[in-house]
This record gives structure tokens, sequence and C-alpha cells, in this order.
């Protein structure tokens, strides 16, 4: 993925509810440090706008010791913003402040040095640096949205409901996702207010090693703050960097930059990422995923990616870090690029005519 990768979102529960409240579980043993929730925010699927107060008591606690709170939506965020992980400590033992929300809230006791995760699959657990971890439901009712679907070139694709972290805070809308007349596939990102929303589409069964084919209509009139990822992804693959192996169409917020790009995690290798500029109209997009190799390319016009016939605008094979399959799966995500240096000016709709798939 592009530089700079992001913060999120959700809430917590109360230690003087901590008893009513199953799932809160502070962690350590008599002597030991341990923390306990006070207030809770309501559990909910989460998102960018809106803060909740959360707080607690910690026992055990030590000069210079700091708290970090996470919240759980689709993965665990920390809180209340990357750039701001940590929670003081006041003389009287307790904590307070504020998050992002989520159906599940944690609290971990931490030494100063502790250099949190913008986001987890799972929690730490206590040991080293890490002195104490809480957990807590949210507080009320949560009754998660129902699961959205398209079936596009025959495959079937989730749509995105819930934040993502990718290219920054990200909302997502399911109406930003749709399949038009001629079975082609359309992305937005949209207004909703003051705020904009993305979209992203996910196929719902993993294909593995295979040539990945995108036909894309022309992308020119895309504000330069949007960006297209063509990905695979693994939510588990930790090891391997989630799978991902990316196409991605976007200038990063600056008109003079190229506007594309070809990436094997992690992109800060600099090996990893081939960057060049497409021209305007229809271009195939593909990769051929095998074996200790990835060898992307871009032709004019729509094809398979490996009609000779058509004209190359760009290639590259990468032999090094490339992943094994696990459990990843093709996704489709068009979102706002939040670092980017000038704002987002205007909502952008991109085409997906085709997607393919070859063994």
């Amino acid at each position: 993925m592009q530089p700079a990768r992001r913060w999120r979102i959700r809430a917590g529960a109360s230690s003087v509810l901590c008893l009513a409240l199953t799932g809160c579980q502070p962690v350590g043993s008599t002597g030991a440090p341990s923390i306990a929730f006070t207030e809770v925010p309501a559990a909910s699927e989460g998102g960018s706008e809106k803060l909740a107060p959360i707080g607690g008591r910690v026992t055990g606690a030590r000069a210079g010791q700091k708290i970090v709170l996470f919240a759980k939506s689709g993965v665990w965020w920390v809180q209340p913003l990357t750039v701001r992980p940590f929670t003081d400590i006041a003389g009287d033992s307790s904590w307070q402040n504020r998050t992002h929300l989520g159906t599940d809230y944690a609290a971990l006791l931490v030494e100063s040095g502790y250099r949190p995760p913008a986001t987890t699959e799972l929690l730490p657990a206590a040991g080293g640096p890490i002195l104490a971890v809480a957990t807590t439901k949210g507080t009320g009712t949560f009754l998660p949205r129902p699961r959205k679907t398209l079936t596009f070139s025959g495959y079937e694709w989730e749509i995105r409901q819930t934040p993502s972290d990718r290219g920054g805070a990200n909302d997502y809308d399911p109406a930003n996702a749709w399949i038009d007349a001629d079975g082609a596939l359309h992305l937005k990102v949209a207004a909703d207010g003051d705020s904009w929303t993305s979209a992203e589409v996910a196929m719902t069964r993993s294909l593995g090693y295979g040539t990945y084919v995108f036909v894309v209509r022309d992308v020119a009139h895309v504000d330069p703050a949007v960006a297209l990822s063509l990905l695979t992804w693994d939510n588990q693959g930790i090891d391997q960097n989630h799978r991902e192996l990316d196409i991605e169409l976007s200038r990063w917020g600056d008109p003079n930059s190229k506007n594309a790009q070809y990436v094997v995690q992690p992109y800060y290798v600099a090996a990893n990422v081939i960057r060049f500029e497409t021209p305007p109209g229809r271009l195939t997009h593909s990769v051929r995923w095998e074996p200790g190799r990835a060898s992307f390319k871009t032709v004019r016009g729509s094809g398979s990616g490996s009609d000779a016939r058509l004209p190359v605008i760009a290639q590259h094979d990468f032999t090094s870090g490339v992943p094994v399959p696990g459990n990843e799966t093709v996704r489709m995500n068009l979102y706002y690029f939040r670092y980017s240096p000038t704002p987002l000016a205007r909502e952008s709709e991109i085409v997906i005519e085709k997607f393919q798939y070859l063994p």
C-alpha cells in the first residue's frame, strides 16, 4: 500500500459495571497490576465520526506507566488516534479518555517505551512491556447490519459496510458499490454531508495462485486524492504481510506525480514498489501469481493481460518477498487517501468492466 497507513476505532465497558458485564476480563493475579472499567461506551459497528467517553482504574501501576486503549470494529484499533495512543493515569489511579466506537473495548497497562500497533487481529497478552490487559463488551444492544453482496463477473462479492484503515480513517457506504445494466461494477467515493464515504467489494472465496485480470474504464477524471486498489488480502496472514499484492491507481494527492504502481508488501521496502504513468482510456491490469514470483502487467484496451496484440504500458516481475497462498481474497477498493496534501474536492466514480481469473 501507499505510505502512511492508518488509525481507527471503537468502544468499551465499566468496571463498576465490570462484574455485571460478561466479557470484562482483568488480567493479573493477586499482587499483580490489574485494570477495571468504570465507564464503557455503547456497542457499535464503529466509524470515524463519533467518539465517546471511556474510563477506569488501575491497581498496582507505577510512575511513568500508561494505558493503551483499543476498540474493535472487525479488527482492534488503537484509540483515540494512531498519533495519540497513550492515556495518562491520574494520581488516584483512575484514567479517562475518549474512543471511537466498536463492539468491544480493551485497556492495556504498559511501560512507557511500549509502541502499540495501529491495528491488530488479536490483542497482545500480558508479558514484557505489557503489564495487564482488560477487555469488555460495549454496553447496550448491538445488532450488526445484514451482510450485503453483489455478483460480478460470475463471482459473489461482499460489500464493505464497516470502517477501514486503508489510506487513513475511511467509512464505507454499501450504496457506493453497484452493478449496472451491462454487468459492470461501479465504485464511488461520495459526499455524505461534510464527510466522505468510500467503496469496497471483497470476493467471498479464495483463488490462490493464478492470473488476476481487471479491465478498468478510464480513470483520468478521478480526483488526485482518490485511490483505486485492486489487490489480494488475507485478514489473518500477518506473517505474510496479509498476502497483499496491489495494483494501485492514484496520484496520492499530488497532481504532478505518476498515477499507478505495483506493490508487493511491505511497501516500505523500496524494491517492492514500481511506479509508472498510465494514459487515459480503457486499460487491462493483471498479476500472475506463482511460487516465488508475481508478474504485473498493464496493457491498453480490453483483454486477458497476455494478449500480445495489446500495447504494453508497464510490466514488472517481483521475485523477492512474494507470499504463498492462504485465506486471501480479491478486493477492489476506491477510497479517499486521507494523507493527501490537498483535500478531496469532488466525488469520484470508476467502472470496472470485468474481472477474470485464470488458473
